[in-house]
């Protein structure tokens, strides 16, 4: 290995580039659909072989030595969102002939972005970098600090954090409740880049020691987490939940002729009767924006979603909610979460507060449209942001907290300030991905918040991957990615928060400060340094 470590050090010019781009992308396997973790004991160990050698001339002044360190965490982070997010590129082909021309933005561009903070990572590690131990734990607070930042630069984008390819199922799920995706993003990156002490040699006893110490930890305390949760008092099933995945294609749900065919669709799914012998759902769930039209446009729609439910049922569903301009502002559009009784009438309503840049709305919307941009879900001319973020009152004393779309990929949008509420509610819409891995990781993601929060999830998407996930993060009832129809399930009940987020904000910073203390007194404590 040692010849391995010295040959990967030494690389340069476009071998130097291939092997960075290489170990990045070889990590995504670790992600869903592949879950194949193990790849990280490859990719990392390159990327801390490769910064080895990434020292630039001492002349050069601190940020022309840092250069290379860069440049080595940026071709790796470009080749792991490359082979991670490239799919985002098939929602600009549902409109190929008005976006077709951002497909190289979407595939290339946001990658290179994103690419930036793994290559601000890298940099920062090398300040403290050494030749033992302390640069592993430099590269772990590196990346968990840049993680966390990604979570919230330019109205965040914290998707496929690391931390999430070390949580293939739930047993490897639980740690995440004490120390968050971005504490285990950093001991994730800690674990991973153990065996490159083995090829450089020093610190490799007390390095995979430790690794392995964490890695049983991990693994210890899922087992324990889930013991606990199965061992506890069963509760009466609050409600029965039907998940509607009606799969319609994204080319036709704004399409005016295909309206009634959708809505009658969703009706008629939602009307099935149960299995025998099975109780029918109290609660009926369509996915985002699952009505085609406005509720204003077609005030009939209400009755027939009266005539639908029977007594004592409610129907939640996605819609866009219109809000009428004052004093002769132009009318606002929402992406919005709908609770209807079985009146029809309208209990409550949530709308998405996090939208999607360039996908729901733009940022600096007038600028941009002077240069012929239009956001890619313009069929209303964009959303607005909704103004607040509260539990949504559901029929039988149950309260949600709202998450729509890709809402759930932010911890923090998981938390309501007025109370934790009896589940998570994820409605969305992965049509526009087709069947590629985003729908996989989109699920994995919401999989997560459900063990932060220990909180059932109810998730309904229009073409899946629509699940009913209990506070452990197990999957108890799916429709697959493609699939149209419907499951019922008992709302599974939720469980005792050990940790709570400020609990895992603590606990994250804790971690950073242990490691950056092990990599400073790693480079300090030693002889002689290594640039």
């Amino acid at each position: 290995m040692e010849r391995i470590a010295e040959s990967i050090m030494l690389s340069w010019g476009a071998r130097r580039i291939l092997l960075a781009v290489l170990a990045g992308a070889l990590a995504v396997l670790a992600l869903p659909p592949f879950n194949f973790f193990a790849v990280l004991f490859v990719s990392f160990p390159v990327l801390v072989w490769l910064l080895d050698g990434a020292s630039g001339p001492a002349e050069a002044g601190m940020l022309g030595r840092l250069r290379p360190a860069f440049a080595t965490g940026w071709w790796f982070g470009l080749g792991y969102f490359v082979a991670g997010i490239w799919w985002l590129g098939n929602a600009l082909l549902v409109e190929a002939d008005g976006f077709a021309w951002a497909l190289p933005l979407a595939v290339l561009g946001l990658p290179a972005v994103l690419a930036l903070f793994y290559g601000a990572a890298a940099a920062l590690a090398r300040v403290l970098w050494s030749d033992g131990l302390g640069r592993i734990a430099a590269l772990a607070a590196a990346f968990g600090l840049s993680e966390w930042a990604r979570s919230f630069v330019l109205t965040g984008f914290p998707w496929n954090a690391i931390g999430y390819a070390a949580m293939p199922a739930p047993l490897m799920m639980q740690s995440v409740e004490i120390v968050g995706i971005f504490g285990l993003s950093a001991l994730t990156v800690f674990v991973f880049s153990a065996p490159a002490l083995v090829g450089t040699r020093r610190g490799a006893v007390a390095g995979i020691l430790a690794a392995l110490l964490l890695f049983s930890a991990h693994v210890g305390y899922g087992w324990f987490a889930l013991s606990r949760l199965d061992a506890s008092r069963p509760v009466p099933a609050q409600a029965v939940i039907r998940i509607v995945q009606p799969a319609i294609d994204q080319k036709a749900k704004w399409d005016v002729a295909e309206r009634e065919r959708i809505f009658a669709r969703l009706l008629d799914l939602s009307a099935l009767p149960p299995i025998e012998g099975q109780p029918r759902p109290s609660h009926i769930v369509w996915p985002e924006t699952a009505l085609p039209f406005l509720l204003t446009d077609n005030p009939g729609a209400l009755s027939r979603i009266a005539d639908m439910l029977q007594i004592g049922q409610t129907l939640i569903s996605g819609a866009v909610r219109v809000e009428d301009g004052t004093g002769g502002a132009p009318e606002r559009y929402y992406n919005s979460i709908y609770v209807f009784d079985d009146e029809g009438q309208i209990m409550g309503s949530a709308d998405k507060a996090h939208l999607v840049p360039f996908g729901e709305y733009l940022p600096f919307e007038a600028w941009m449209r002077r240069l012929g941009l239009t956001p890619v879900a313009e069929t209303l001319g964009g959303f607005s942001a909704g103004d607040r973020r509260g539990l949504l009152a559901l029929s039988g004393g149950l309260n949600a907290v709202p998450l729509i779309c890709y809402e759930a990929i932010f911890p923090d949008l998981s938390e309501i300030a007025d109370g934790r509420g009896d589940l998570l509610l994820n409605v969305t819409n992965d049509a526009w991905y087709g069947r590629t891995p985003g729908p996989y990781q989109h699920l994995r993601q919401s999989q997560i918040r459900a063990v932060e929060t220990r909180l059932p999830l109810v998730r309904a998407a229009n073409s899946g991957i629509s699940v009913v996930v209990d506070a452990g993060g197990r999957i108890v009832g799916s429709l697959a990615l493609g699939e149209s129809g419907v499951f019922d399930i008992e709302l599974p009940p939720k469980a005792e928060q050990a940790w709570n987020i400020t609990n895992r904000r603590f606990n994250f910073g804790l971690i950073i400060v242990i490691m950056v203390f092990t990599a400073f007194f790693a480079r300090n404590g030693k002889r002689r340094p290594l640039d």
